[in-house]
């Protein structure tokens, strides 16, 4: 029996129109129009290509978009201060800083720097400190999303056993306290976890979020459990060309898995639809409205 292929593509779609619509409310309601400034400095090809792709996606979300595109020799006094001019700025409710940043810009300066109110990127310590304390928080876009998928298959995660492969502050972790606040049993695997296969044996909900290449083996997969692989690699295809996969061995888990997510077409396209959602969050909150119902 083959898995149930959880299609990313399709699912934020749909979270994309309810954004829309929510976003639409807000604005007629409220008169409040969810902005989001995104920050490129650089030009590498890949960030580029996804900031576009985030610009794209507000828009057709009925928000605004104001993309601040700097040269690579910016220096971190002028992005700082750029920073310090969006925090200030109403119309502003979302800020992203586009990573990587230039090597002579410190990040971590840099995005502490953002105010966590705007940080749709959920990287400010502030945030990561309400998340893991059960309050109101910007949270990273990549777990929002991983658990939204697992939701189209279990609406209710209570009591499951989930496994998460990694413990990065920008995947692993907070995607390890979203699943307490579903009521999960949670298990953090790493690099120096003991006898990983069978830790991932035990699970319910498998996320991996390691960055190797078809790591999970099909053997590691309890039979019907839901796979979500957040895993983006590039690796040696056919005639000299590349091809993406996951951190899964793909075909081997679809003969095992209940339910899984391919690559690409799976958490991808969740990560944008988050970024947008979390904007619709930010301008709710920087009026005292009520959490969306997305």
């Amino acid at each position: 029996m083959s898995a149930t292929i959880i299609d990313g593509k399709a699912i934020a779609q749909e979270v994309r129109a309810k954004i829309a619509t929510a976003a639409a409310a807000l604005s007629k309601e409220h008169g409040i129009v969810p902005g989001l400034a995104v920050v490129l400095v650089g030009s590498d090809p890949a960030s580029e290509v996804y900031v576009r792709s985030k610009s794209k996606a507000v828009i057709e979300a009925g928000m605004r978009s104001f993309d601040h595109k700097l040269s690579a020799d910016t220096s971190q006094a002028d992005l700082l201060a750029l920073i310090a001019q969006l925090n200030a700025d109403e119309t502003v409710h979302g800020i992203l800083v586009q990573l990587p940043l230039p090597s002579h810009i410190d990040s971590t300066l840099v995005l502490n720097s953002v105010d966590p109110g705007k940080d749709v990127d959920g990287f400010h310590p502030v945030n990561a400190g309400r998340l893991a304390t059960g309050q109101r928080a910007l949270v990273p876009c990549t777990p929002v999303g991983s658990v939204i998928l697992a939701k189209t298959i279990h609406p209710s995660l209570s009591g499951m056993d989930a496994v998460v492969i990694g413990r990065s502050n920008i995947v692993g972790k907070p995607l390890a306290q979203l699943l307490l606040g579903e009521n999960c049993t949670v298990t953090v695997a790493h690099s120096k976890t003991k006898d990983l296969a069978d830790v991932c044996r035990r699970a319910d909900l498998l996320f991996a979020a390691v960055g190797r290449p078809e790591m999970v083996k099909g053997s590691w997969i309890k039979p019907g459990a839901t796979v979500i692989d957040v895993g983006i690699n590039r690796v040696p295809g056919e005639a000299g060309k590349t091809r993406l996969v996951g951190d899964v061995d793909y075909k081997e888990a679809l003969a095992v898995a209940g339910a899984i997510t391919p690559v690409p077409g799976g958490v991808g396209p969740m990560t944008i639809a988050c970024v947008i959602l979390n904007t619709l969050r930010a301008a709710c909150a920087s009026a005292g409205l009520p959490e969306p119902k997305i």
